[in-house]
């Protein structure tokens, strides 16, 4: 595997840094997918490491609470 270095400017810098923490990942990492995926040559296994984390990015909240119950699954009005 190869280093390389990139040059940005600060501000560039650190709102990538602050995106890739969003993400639970690190700069190198969004530069590596970006340059397999620009080059055409993403993996099957790097494809859907992209995908999942494509999937759980777009999850902007879940709760647990907000289950249905049974009864309104089935349209029963619910017993009370």
């Amino acid at each position: 595997m190869r280093n390389i270095t990139v040059a940005v400017d600060d501000e560039v810098y650190r709102r990538a840094r602050i995106a890739a923490a969003e993400r639970g990942t690190s700069v190198s990492a969004a530069v590596r997918r970006f340059l397999i995926r620009w080059t055409g040559e993403e993996t099957d296994f790097d494809r859907r490491k992209r995908l999942q984390d494509e999937t759980l990015n777009a999850i902007k909240a879940f709760r647990g609470g907000d289950r249905v119950s049974r009864d309104e699954i089935h349209g029963r009005g619910g017993v009370r």
